[in-house]
């Protein structure tokens, strides 16, 4: 498990000039840019923006509640970054591959355990659909038939 050292910043609150940055907006993302900037050439990652309260002294006896924007950056600890020795992974196994039709025409017919081929009656008591009929009649289960029309 991978330990973090965090360090948390205040965000800028105005922008900053430079050469060929225009407006309010660019100037404020050039300020933001630079601090990303600065951090990372440390070795602090930049992990988000937060804002939070804060409560402050108003005169003198009072208090009031100001919200603060803060840049959150962490890196890993050193001592963790020279424990960890990455290694490769085992290639995996080769899956024979299986020609479909051949293995389709291989495999027997799946046949219900208690039904003997040709048992029709036994079949039809069950209620099995694949009942087979001899000669176009319906087996004989001991029923009157309807006459055919």
């Amino acid at each position: 498990m991978t330990r973090y050292d965090y360090k948390v910043v205040p965000a800028p609150a105005q922008g900053r000039k430079a050469r060929g940055v225009k407006g309010a907006e660019g100037r404020f993302a050039f300020a933001l840019e630079s601090v990303l900037n600065d951090l990372a050439e440390d070795g602090w990652e930049y992990v988000r923006a937060e804002t939070l309260p804060s409560e402050e002294r108003q005169g003198l006896s009072g208090k009031t509640t100001v919200f603060r924007n803060l840049l959150v950056f962490r890196r890993a600890r050193e001592d963790e970054v020279a424990a960890f020795e990455p290694r490769l992974l085992d290639p995996p196994k080769e899956i024979p591959v299986l020609d479909a039709a051949r293995a389709v025409q291989e495999t027997p017919p799946a046949q219900d355990a208690r039904f003997e081929e040709g048992d029709v009656a036994a079949a039809v008591e069950v209620g099995r659909d694949d009942a087979t009929e001899t000669d176009g009649e319906a087996p004989d289960d001991g029923r009157e038939q309807p006459p055919k029309a």
